[in-house]
């Protein structure tokens, strides 16, 4: 669930792109723009070469969740483009709320699925493992990769534009919030689960 309200932020920031995106959706719409094939192609090519080079690194940060999130999430985003439902850009002030409501969504979508503590997606297992290898701040190593793929995308003819520089300003503090929230109510409804598993278990025996 966590993937596909990602993936459906995604999409509805990609239908006012001339606002900005983020800057690995920058890169892939600019590849789409290019060599054609569709942005879901493009996120899903970008996603398994990040996890080969974080296998080479270090296989640590590479579950299922992690294949899952490369695969699922271009998939995704292909369809919900495809079934064409989402409101186009009216170059207007509503696309500001559009882009909102899409940043919104992708970072409750990011800290719902990363609460599954299933695996890093393969954008920030390639950032944690380079931060590892380095000895380097992750800070410091997201705001160098995202930067260096900023410059890659815009190169390609992605769309840079302000909210691509304020979308983490603005998605990173939901993504905390949510994630934390969602963390809690797993550890509960496990820690529900052991307790009565053990008690059952004392009853039987």
């Amino acid at each position: 669930m966590g993937l596909i309200f990602f993936s459906f932020g995604i999409s509805v920031t990609i239908n006012v792109q001339h606002l900005g995106i983020h800057p690995w959706d920058v890169l892939n719409v600019g590849l789409f723009e290019i060599f054609g094939l569709t942005i879901g192609t493009w996120n899903v090519a970008c996603g398994f070469t990040l996890i080969i080079v974080s296998w080479i690194l270090d296989k640590s940060y590479i579950k299922l969740g992690t294949f899952l999130n490369a695969f699922l999430v271009g998939m995704f985003v292909d369809l919900f483009l495809w079934l064409d439902f989402l409101p186009e850009a009216s170059h207007s002030w509503t696309d500001a709320i559009l882009m909102g409501i899409g940043i919104v969504v992708m970072g409750f979508g990011g800290g719902l699925y990363n609460a599954a503590r299933v695996g890093s997606g393969p954008r920030d297992g390639f950032m944690l493992s380079i931060s590892d290898k380095l000895g380097a701040p992750i800070g410091r190593v997201r705001i160098i990769t995202e930067s260096s793929v900023l410059v890659l995308g815009l190169i390609l003819g992605g769309p840079v534009f302000i909210f691509t520089f304020i979308f983490t300003f603005i998605q990173s503090p939901i993504f905390q919030f949510t994630f934390l929230r969602f963390d809690k109510l797993i550890n509960q409804i496990q820690a529900k689960y052991h307790e009565k598993h053990l008690t059952s278990s004392r009853a039987s025996g």
